[in-house]
């Protein structure tokens, strides 16, 4: 459809200040919505929804530089051009000419663009080969394999491209496996396989069994051999078990990490009405705890004084705790498990749990939420690499394995220098679905402009909880103090958590965009000090930032 002009509802002049936004109605278009922005001096018109999960972004965060951030997740975008600069947007935003004539403002454009707010990155390609050129080869197919291979064709790599991946389903918004329980990959699919098709990605779906560095091939256990210039690895994390009696043989104890996890669960499940035990009171069995809890018996097991306790800290974890029992959640907090005892009815299936201290909690099924290892497994007795002591690969600021030239590691697998607050440039693993997509973005720009420094990005994650937490930064460098404002038991609360007196991470409840703005000064340098927010805990206060 040709691109028409259409009138802004109510707009009478483009008088916006360095870092305005307003939402405004498109005349003539059924819930056709705008954002006009002031773009680092430029007013313009851009999509109103961010292409995530539709958030206004009219509530979002814009910088005066021109960088538009979404209230919800972290997604942000460069308001000029409406490209996608930190995950976990995929698609981009379009943008509409504004002019202004007789005391009335118009924008043009595509009545499906204005409707749709979102605008395809350039991803098509005909990468044929000659032989000569780059063979960029991914290993994984989740979030941060997925930023990468977006990256790299947004930014204009024309090369061979292969994925391989064994989740057997193109990459997923994982993220709603524990918050939803969810098992139907087609509705939990990113993108179609047309569109990797359309983009000369070489799907394969296999599982890497080894490396070979000195010759720059990856070989599959189906057999299969393939050849690389650049080696992108992103195998995610593999789900622990536990080491206890009965864990290991007995049916109906499951982990939670790929859709294949969640078909299970949710068949074990059936009818509804089960006795459901949780073993980890962290994200992950947290979530599970709220997505079952409805229609089950559910019990949580921690071994910490509060779920969350380590990330979260006493306070904030109390909270939450009170907020997770307002769904009818049970807790068994600092408490050991012992073993596990198969069921009466039939003795191949797990029947109850049993804590060190002689509690029996009866269990139809058991979801184990005890963290995950770097899935390196296939790197193990590899000749050239070598593994840190969890199982991950030390890389530098560009994700470039240490000691490796043209190898990059990036989401669960990576430790990687951190240099946000408090972060000093320590060396972490950081576990978040956002860092590995937004890791994946960061090797793509590598791998296309290697003389541009990598730009660092702040951490960003987000949890259902009962109601949504979201949290930015990182405590790899620890912290001594929070600044608790509001309540988290009525899911509306901000956290400050501080070393010295700087802010290094925070949470919050109910209070969007806190988030979003503290991960933009944080960014920049320019979040409030501890005292400052000691007193007035309003980030907001502190303007639009630069």
């Amino acid at each position: 459809m040709a691109a028409q002009e259409y009138k802004l509802k109510g707009v009478k002049s483009l008088d916006l200040g360095p870092g305005a936004k307003e939402e405004v109605e498109v005349e003539g278009i059924e819930n056709g919505k705008v954002l006009l922005v002031n773009a680092a001096g430029t007013v313009q018109a851009l999509g109103s929804k961010c292409t995530h999960y539709g958030a206004p972004l009219v509530k979002g965060v814009l910088t005066k530089s021109g960088r538009l951030t979404c209230p919800w997740h972290g997604a942000c975008f460069n308001s000029k051009t409406g490209d996608v600069e930190d995950a976990p947007a995929l698609d981009a935003l379009p943008t509409f000419k504004v002019t202004e004539r007789d005391g009335s403002v118009y924008i043009t454009g595509e009545e499906s663009a204005i409707k749709s707010s979102r605008r395809a990155p350039n991803f098509k390609c005909n990468a044929a080969g000659d032989g000569q050129e780059e063979k960029i080869v991914v290993v994984g197919g989740g979030s941060g394999g997925l930023g990468a291979i977006e990256g790299l064709r947004e930014k204009g790599f024309g090369g061979p491209l292969t994925v391989i991946s064994n989740e057997g389903y193109l990459p997923i918004d994982r993220t709603k496996l524990s918050k939803a329980l969810m098992t139907d990959t087609d509705k939990l699919a990113w993108r179609n396989k047309d569109w990797f098709a359309e983009g000369s990605v070489e799907w394969v779906d296999g599982e890497v069994d080894s490396i070979d560095f000195s010759d720059r091939s990856v070989s599959t256990k189906e057999g299969k051999k393939f050849a690389y210039t650049k080696l992108v690895l992103a195998t995610g994390g593999q789900p622990k078990l536990l080491p206890l009696q009965g864990f290991k043989v007995l049916g109906n104890i499951f982990t939670l990490r790929s859709a294949h996890d969640t078909k299970k669960i949710t068949s074990a499940i059936g009818e509804k009405g089960k006795k459901i035990v949780i073993v980890g009171s962290s994200f992950i069995g947290m979530e599970a705890a709220v997505a079952t809890a409805a229609d089950n018996d559910v019990t949580v097991i921690g071994m910490e004084k509060v779920p969350l306790e380590r990330v979260l800290g006493e306070q904030v974890g109390a909270g939450l705790q009170k907020l997770v029992e307002g769904k009818g959640v049970k807790f068994y907090m600092g408490a050991g498990v012992d073993k596990a005892e198969p069921s009466n009815s039939d003795p191949s299936n797990i029947g109850a749990v049993l804590l060190k201290d002689g509690t029996r909690l009866e269990a139809d099924l058991v979801i184990l939420g005890v963290g995950v290892s770097p899935a390196t497994e296939f790197l193990r007795n590899n000749s050239i690499v070598r593994l840190e002591e969890d199982g991950s690969l030390k890389t530098d600021e560009n994700f470039n394995v240490v000691g490796l030239k043209d190898v990059y590691a990036i989401g669960d697998i990576s430790t990687y220098p951190y240099h946000g607050p408090g972060g000093e440039g320590k060396f972490t693993r950081i576990e978040h679905w956002n860092v590995a997509q937004n890791a994946g973005r960061s090797v793509a720009n590598h791998i296309v402009n290697p003389s541009i420094k990598t730009e660092q990005f702040i951490p960003v994650f987000w949890s259902a909880l009962g109601a949504q937490m979201r949290y930015c930064g990182n405590t790899v460098g620890g912290w001594d103090d929070v600044i608790v404002d509001g309540n988290p038991a009525d899911a509306s609360f901000v956290a400050y958590y501080t070393k010295g007196e700087e802010v290094v991470a925070m949470a919050s409840m109910g209070r969007d965009p806190a988030m979003t703005q503290s991960a933009l000064l944080m960014r920049t340098g320019a979040m409030p000090k501890k005292s400052e927010l000691k007193g007035n805990p309003d980030v907001m206060a502190v303007g639009v930032p630069a």
